[in-house]
């Protein structure tokens, strides 16, 4: 599920470098990002992948990571756009 995050945020990265983009693309592409974090799913015990993260750490960091960037991706677009500080 980490793939589709990642694909999400590369898609909402261009919106944010797409200085014409509209209103309604920087929503989408914000439901789009939030929508994929949602979905994230913790690794299962037997999981071949997990064998490379081995930190006996069962939190939830991905989100956090992931709302973290959307934040900064936000703050971002509001700047470029001059919408947070008027």
């Amino acid at each position: 599920t980490w793939a589709v995050v990642e694909n999400e945020v590369i898609k909402a990265q261009a919106v944010l470098e797409d200085l014409e983009a509209s209103e309604a693309e920087v929503k989408a592409a914000h439901a789009a990002l939030t929508k994929a974090l949602e979905g994230l799913e913790p690794v299962k015990a037997g999981d071949t992948t997990a064998n490379a993260i081995k930190t006996g750490d069962s939190s939830s960091v991905g989100i956090f990571i992931g709302l973290s960037v959307l934040s900064i991706l936000g703050l971002r677009i509001f700047k470029k756009r001059k919408y947070f500080f008027k």
